[in-house]
């Protein structure tokens, strides 16, 4: 009987994706490391919903600096753009799903390409909540 309730609550829990908010929401305040980290909760818990009523924006892990010097890791060479692969990879580190992309394993992925992509999946990610 235990074993049934306690898959209930596993259920209960991946169905709201609670797991994955609490990741996201953990990585913010590791990232951030503000003086007041209840308050700072509160505040992306409130952004995201805003952002979810389209009256405010998400919040982001990683802004335009930080997205440039991460595809600067990537394109060691300095070519101007990454592979597929190297873009599937960046995605999965950053937690971003990689499941509806469209990219053939010959595509080539510019900074802004990089950019534009990673912000609309980051989007995506917290529109689930």
């Amino acid at each position: 009987m235990a074993a049934a309730g306690e898959r209930e609550c596993r259920d209960y829990l991946e169905r709201h994706r609670i797991p994955e908010l609490l990741h996201r929401l953990a990585a913010l305040l590791l990232y951030h490391r503000p003086e007041k980290p209840r308050e700072f909760l509160i505040q992306a818990l409130e952004r995201v919903k805003a952002g979810k009523r389209a009256e405010g924006e998400y919040p982001y892990l990683m802004d335009e600096a930080n997205l440039a010097a991460m595809f600067e890791l990537l394109d060691v060479v300095g070519q101007g753009h990454v592979t597929a692969a190297q873009y599937r990879e960046a995605l999965k580190t950053l937690g971003l799903s990689t499941e509806d992309l469209q990219l053939g394993d010959d595509a080539n992925i510019t900074l802004d390409v990089f950019k534009e992509e990673v912000k609309k999946k980051m989007l995506e990610s917290w529109a689930a909540y």
